[in-house]
């Protein structure tokens, strides 16, 4: 009997430098940016060059490189390339792509959210003093930014005491028959009542954006120099108020504590790094005046240096941010004309990239390096705490080692209506507020109330989502960026709940096919009161922590997280579906249909309990459409 042939094993692809020394005999010895990209086509690394072929041939070896870039070489099965006209056009396409692929390898920036600013708009006859956040949409002047809302709220009193602009809405400035109360509290001149006249209400806005853009001291001349013709005139009431007004801006510049009289706008990078980790303090100076500061913690490898950081920090800070004329920087870096050259080509106007060496410009960026000392300071200390508890959490659940990533569920609904079910992220450095998740209960056969289905159906919704994620890997290790970071299989599930609700995780588990990840459940204690917690673990009898345990107000701090996100879910679903009108389910009904049957019957309940023949009087609605919207409403209701 003749034996079968064997099957040849399968050819491995090849990778690595392998790989990158065939797309080198392709690259142009011009500016561009290339892309390394592993099995799964997933961005590795972003990278810019002046000039492609010369940069990329570095990594068709691995001598040389640190562990780190080694494992990037090794990973990269594929690549892909944008070149571009300029050396400083592929940095800013660098940091663009940067924050929208997040590559493993990159230094990434990390709570990136949108600034406040203060708009003077243009799109009315009485432009508008407000907050705002997000897109520049709307017409007009933006200034900022500013590092807080609390700053930008604080700068915005002062202004409306100082140059009394509105900051009603368009349709309240229509509506007002009389001035309001910022009116009695001389902080708006009323222009909806016409006690201003739009010219001189014009005045005041010119006087605002000078004093904004930098001219304060002119805004300020101008305002002393009015109020003493005032007060030789004896019109004391005049001058008062023109008195008021510079206290008003004195009290803007003055409230930024730190000030700046040398320039009038910088923005101040610092960096420190310590214990593997950065932070950079980044302060905003706006007018003179110091407008905030923030504290930034970028994902970067413990082999990138300060300046390596700090140069792409920079770059993908202001991918979607209005650069200041001066930029001043803790640290020298090596692409810093070449940085000053993208920002200056980007925002339309020369931009300085310094690092000030002496003089009050130093004096700043010492000052905001010493605030990144001290803040990564608080931040490591805060992690050694955090780690602690999660080696006490293991010691007193027997877990195989101090969790990673911890995921704590909780369910909110009123007797069944608008049920939501919550999901909290805890990891080694605390919340992991990016990867949160609210699920709304979707199953139409729970009965209302259900607490036990709606955890099953939460579980079966998130681990069926992780699985279909594990099938793109072959192993669980590849899912997660690096050993300090949070996986995305989570290492302990806190369930809000008692043996119901565990009996519903493990069920739900079971059926999927997961078995190695623990699951413990937090039952209120006797009379609810907090520090007599009860807990679940399958197999074991219920027990309690001693009162006064850390790990037990550990544990009491992950679930009134969870709680507090699913009270808020529940709260802004339910008020969302209180604000739903009837005829938005209506089919072939748009809004201009909508507007003529609510103005024709008053209501949308009127609306449903209409006749086709009174429906089909609306302007815009025909007899076929009529029978519809009213076929609608009584087959719902007798279903």
């Amino acid at each position: 009997m003749s034996e079968k042939p064997k099957k040849p094993a399968p050819v491995e692809p090849p990778k690595g430098p392998e790989v990158i020394a065939r797309f080198v005999k392709t690259l142009p010895a011009t500016p561009g940016v290339y892309r390394m990209l592993d099995k799964h086509e997933n961005v590795l690394y972003v990278g810019k060059a002046k000039a492609l072929s010369k940069r990329v041939v570095s990594y068709t070896r691995l001598n040389g490189h640190t562990n780190r870039i080694q494992r990037m070489i090794m990973g990269t099965c594929s690549m892909e390339v944008i070149t571009t006209a300029t050396e400083s056009e592929a940095l800013l396409l660098e940091a663009n792509l940067i924050k929208r692929l997040k590559p493993r390898y990159n230094v990434l920036l990390r709570d990136d959210k949108a600034f406040p600013y203060i708009l003077i708009a243009d799109d009315h006859e009485a432009p508008q003093l407000v907050k705002h956040r997000g897109s520049r949409k709307r017409q007009g002047d933006y200034f900022g930014p500013f590092a807080s809302a609390g700053a930008v709220n604080q700068a915005l009193n002062s202004l409306q005491r100082a140059f009394l602009l509105r900051s009603c809405s368009d349709s309240v400035y229509v509506n007002r028959t009389r001035p309001c109360l910022l009116f009695q509290i001389k902080r708006c001149s009323a222009p909806c009542t016409k006690d201003i006249s739009l010219q001189d209400y014009g005045e005041l806005v010119v006087e605002a954006r000078r004093f904004l853009s930098g001219k304060s001291t002119n805004v300020q001349t101008h305002l002393a120099k009015r109020m003493e013709d005032a007060s030789q005139l004896q019109d004391y009431e005049r001058a008062a108020s023109f008195r008021d007004r510079l206290a008003a801006l004195t009290h803007v510049q003055g409230g930024g504590g730190v000030n700046a009289s040398g320039f009038d706008e910088a923005d101040i990078f610092a960096v420190h790094s310590e214990g593997g980790q950065s932070c950079i303090q980044v302060f905003f100076f706006r007018t003179g005046q110091n407008w905030g500061n923030r504290a930034y913690y970028p994902r970067s490898d413990k082999s990138h240096g300060d300046d390596e950081i700090l140069e792409s920090f920079i770059a993908q800070f202001y991918d979607n941010k209005p650069c200041p004329r001066q930029v001043l920087i803790s640290h020298d870096l090596p692409g810093r004309l070449l940085l000053g050259e993208a920002l200056s080509e980007k925002s339309g106007r020369k931009v300085a990239v310094q690092t000030p060496m002496k003089g009050e410009k130093r004096t700043l960026v010492e000052h905001a390096l010493a605030n990144a000392r001290q803040a990564l300071g608080r931040k490591l200390s805060e992690s050694a705490s955090q780690r602690k508890l999660l080696e006490g959490l293991a010691t007193c659940f027997d877990l195989e080692s101090a969790p990673r990533r911890i995921e704590i569920y909780d369910n909110s609904h009123i007797q069944g209506t608008d049920a939501i079910g919550a999901m909290v992220v805890a990891g080694r450095d605390g919340w992991i507020k990016s990867q949160y998740r609210k699920f709304n209960i979707k199953s139409k056969t729970l009965t209302p109330g259900d607490d036990f289905g709606m955890m099953r159906e939460v579980m079966e919704r998130r681990f069926s989502r992780y699985l279909k994620q594990l099938e793109k890997f072959e192993q669980q290790s590849e899912l997660d960026d690096d050993e300090d970071a949070a996986p995305l299989k989570p290492d302990l599930l806190l369930i809000d709940g008692g043996a119901g609700q565990v009996s519903a995780v493990g069920d739900a588990l079971a059926d999927l096919g997961i078995t190695d990840i623990p699951y413990i459940g937090v039952a209120k204690g006797p009379d609810r009161n907090a520090g007599r917690e009860r807990f679940f673990i399958p197999g074991r009898p219920p027990f309690s922590l001693e009162p006064r345990d850390p790990v037990m107000y550990f544990i009491q701090r992950l679930r009134d997280e969870a709680h507090r996100f699913a009270i808020g879910t529940h709260r802004a679903r339910r008020k969302k579906s209180m604000a739903r009108n009837p005829l938005d389910d209506v089919p072939n009904v748009g809004a201009m249909r909508k507007r003529a049957l609510l103005r024709h019957f008053g209501s949308a309940k009127a609306v449903t309990n209409a006749g086709v023949r009174d429906i089909a009087q609306v302007e815009g609605i025909s007899t076929t459409l009529a029978q519809a919207i009213y076929d609608f409403f009584h087959d719902e209701a007798a279903s």
